[in-house]
Parts: structure tokens; sequence; C-alpha cells
């Protein structure tokens, strides 16, 4: 066991070892607590660099969501499109001619 006291007990992370630890961290099957503790930071710590870093919930800077693919929608009149989003009740559809930064704002825009 290590003890620290007073100012030294203070240390300064660089992002790379933040990025790092929030990576093993929240990758699949891994528990944060245990590689806090094998740290020896709070496990609140790893969740507010993950929120200051930008990383999703699914571990990935940027973030990923899970995605559904379906069958064609063949003859179903709908209008065809290159993808189809929903956000809890709101639902996009991207043409495959929009340029990516309307596309990229109009999700932005939906996942606040």
């Amino acid at each position: 066991m290590t003890v620290f006291a007073g100012a030294q007990r203070r240390r300064r992370w660089d992002d790379a070892d933040k990025i790092s630890l929030v990576a093993r961290a929240f990758a699949p099957g891994a528990v944060v607590s245990h590689v806090a503790r094998a740290v020896d930071v709070h496990p609140s710590q790893l969740y507010r660099w993950r929120r200051e870093l930008g990383f999703a919930r699914g571990g990935e800077v940027g973030g990923f969501a899970q995605v559904v693919v379906q069958g064609d929608a063949g003859d179903s009149g709908a209008k065809p499109c290159a993808i189809r989003v929903r956000l809890g009740r709101a639902e996009v559809e991207i043409a495959e001619h929009a340029p990516a930064a309307l596309a990229t704002a109009v999700l932005q825009a939906l996942s606040q």
C-alpha cells in the first residue's frame, strides 16, 4: 500500500494517459472500478475524463451507435435514402447526395 499525504497526493495526468485509461475502463467487459483501483483513482474521475475527452458511451472517440440492418424497402412506397437514423422519437433520413457537414450537423443537433 502506498500512502500519499499533503500536496504530493495530487497527480497530473497527460491526455495520452487519460485516453488510455478511459479506453481500458470502458472497453467491452471491463469494470470501471477495477481499472480505477489499479491506477489509484476514483471511478468518478474516469467518468469525468470520458466526458471531458469527448468519448461516447461506446468507448470510441466520436462514438458509434448500434446499427440495425434491415432489408430493402422494396415496393413499400418509401423514399430511397442512404441512411435512416432514429434517436428517441426523432427519425432522420439522409440522402446519399447530402453533404457530410450537413448530415453531421443534423445528427449532432438531434443528439443533444
